[in-house]
């Protein structure tokens, strides 16, 4: 039902992924710098990427979009939404990152955000979008407090990664607080 996106920003595009961006994904999601504050432990070959990508598009209640920079074209992130739920109009973004480093610090993944929210409230009508974050991940934290996103508490111990426990910092926007934050 949702399955096919293309939003357009200055600077990005966030369109459904197809399976041809399982490549970038591989390589992408075995980066330290994205496997840091995702719950990735090891190096994450081709095969399993093919398998949750055919997960998600198989879920009506799981989304995924890969970011596209608009000036070259060039893939450089992923977006999973999941818990897709049109009866309590929430939905969680469950992973947001930028794979390719070139592109870190320049203000993409806020936009990107940006572009995300505008189309789960406006053309989604969510009540409620969620998503956490690593207690350690403070740029993200900042970024999604930027954003109008509300800290809803901690789950402690609420992930593990190389034999440790992580807090994870619990979020949540409404449509009201995102109508107020955006216009």
């Amino acid at each position: 039902m949702y399955k096919k996106l293309n939003l357009k920003s200055d600077n990005l595009i966030i369109q459904s992924s197809k399976f041809v961006d399982c490549k970038e994904f591989n390589r992408w999601e075995n980066k330290e710098h994205v496997k840091e504050f995702l719950t990735i432990e090891d190096t994450r070959n081709y095969e399993e990427i093919v398998r949750e990508f055919i997960e998600y598009e198989n879920d009506e209640t799981k989304l995924q979009f890969t970011i596209i920079y608009r000036e070259n074209a060039k893939p450089i992130g992923r977006i999973y939404i999941s818990r897709l739920d049109n009866n309590l109009k929430s939905l969680d973004i469950t992973r947001i990152y930028i794979g390719e480093e070139e592109y870190l610090g320049k203000g993409c993944g806020k936009e990107a955000m940006e572009i995300l929210l505008r189309y789960c409230f406006e053309d989604l009508k969510m009540e409620r979008v969620t998503l956490d974050t690593f207690e350690e991940n403070k740029r993200a934290s900042n970024l999604y407090k930027s954003l109008g996103f509300v800290d809803e508490g901690t789950l402690r111990h609420g992930t593990k990664k190389g034999g440790k426990f992580y807090n994870l910092n619990l979020k949540s926007m409404l449509s009201e607080e995102y109508k107020k934050h955006f216009y």
